[in-house]
Order: C-alpha cells, then structure tokens, then sequence
C-alpha cells in the first residue's frame, strides 16, 4: 500500500531526525504509527538498530498483539507495552514518540516537575499535558503499558505525557506533526532548565496570555507542522 510506504519514509525520517538532534537513547526509546485500517497494524523501529542508520525498509509492521507481520527484527517489550496501548487509548494519536531526551527527561526528575508556562515556546503545550507522578519501573508488562497510556485517555486535550523518573511521550494525528511537538518540547524543557539554572526564579506567564499564545500556535500549527518536517527531511536526505 502507498499509504505504508509513505509512514515508513516518515517514521524513518523522524527516527534520523531525533538521532541527530540527540533527542535518542542509542538503540532505545521508539516510535509508532498506526496504519489505518479495521485490522490493529502498527509500523514501529526494531530494537538493535541505531535510529542514526534507520531505513524505511528497516521499519517492522506488527499486529495487535506485536507479533511481526513484515520487516525482520526484535519488538522490543516496552515498545509494544506502551504503544499498543497508547494507540488503543488514543485512536487520534496516529503517530506516538517515546523518548528520554535530555532535557524534557531531566524535568521528569524533578519533584513535581513541570513544563512552566515562562516562554512563548512552552505556551504551545498550555493544557496539552498530562503528568504521571508516579514512577512504575520499565514497561516489561502489559499492565504498566495501559496504566501510562490512561494518563492521556483521561484528558482529551493531553497529546504529551511526562513520565516521572523516566520521559516523555508525544501523540499527534500524523507523524509530521508528532515530530514538531517532539522537538519544540525539549526546546522548551532546555529552555527552562538553563533559566533555573541560574538559580533566579522563573518569570511565570500569567494563564490568560499563555491560553491566547497556544491558541495562536495552533492556528498555524499544521501548515507549520509539515513545513518544519520538510525542511528537516532534507537536512538527513530522506
């Protein structure tokens, strides 16, 4: 199908992307798209492949239960707890990122960490997360995977979960999309660890002025979305 083709150069490309960024673990941490369709098919990166080297082809389709229905490879266990059930959850999550990035990880860390509305970048995500306080060991189990992808399904407008002690989790309705809430997220989280850094306190922006801002980003969201993505893709050549 054209469709799967298309999510394989994306999700590929998004992969490269978050190498290069260092937005990646090495080998760990994935990503998921969901095919569409009345059978449960997902595209997602096997695990021992370095995202750095991720080809479209390298990509394994699998089915509700993670059994591989193409591409050759090894599903590694949290990714197939954590994103069949956040799809399942969140049918409008059409592309899931999880990763430990650096710096949205670091606030994950903190005692009640949160993404503080003090700059206009993190104004986008105003009344978009969802914060799991509670840190439940890796996802080696299904149970874990469902009590992760609840925290979204529990909030309509949360398409970001910040995972205690552990990281983060984005959801959008295609994959160019995912990426740039993915990116811009730990531009923001570095951000506001380098502002408290200084050891000053943060300069807060009132409620009101952040709801305004997020509506304005996402009035331009999607074409920004796609044009981010674009440009991106031919900085790796996919």
């Amino acid at each position: 199908m054209a469709i799967v083709a298309e999510y394989r150069r994306e999700l590929a490309a998004v992969l490269r992307l978050a190498a290069h960024f260092d937005l990646n673990e090495g080998i760990c941490n994935h990503f998921s798209v969901a095919i569409p369709g009345d059978d449960e098919r997902y595209l997602i990166n096997p695990y021992g492949i370095h995202w750095s080297q991720m080809q479209p082809e390298d990509l394994m389709l699998i089915d509700g239960e993670g059994t591989v229905l193409e591409g050759e490879g090894e599903v590694e266990a949290t990714a197939r707890n954590i994103h069949i059930a956040s799809h399942r959850a969140n049918p409008r999550h059409l592309c899931i990122l999880h990763t430990h990035m650096p710096y949205a990880t670091a606030l994950t860390m903190l005692e009640n960490g949160r993404l503080e509305m003090a700059h206009q970048t993190a104004c986008r995500y105003f009344g978009r997360i969802a914060y799991d306080d509670q840190f439940g060991g890796i996802a080696l189990d299904e149970e874990e995977g469902r009590r992760i992808a609840e925290q979204a399904k529990q909030d309509p407008n949360a398409d970001i979960i910040f995972l205690a002690n552990h990281g983060v989790v984005v959801g959008g309705p295609s994959v160019p999309h995912a990426f740039d809430d993915l990116y811009y997220l730990e531009r923001a989280a570095r951000q506001q660890v380098l502002a408290q850094s200084t050891g000053r306190p943060l300069k807060i922006i009132p409620d009101d002025v952040a709801r305004e801002t997020s509506r304005q980003f996402m009035q331009v969201f999607e074409v920004q979305a796609i044009a981010h993505f674009n440009a991106m893709r031919r900085v790796i050549g996919l």
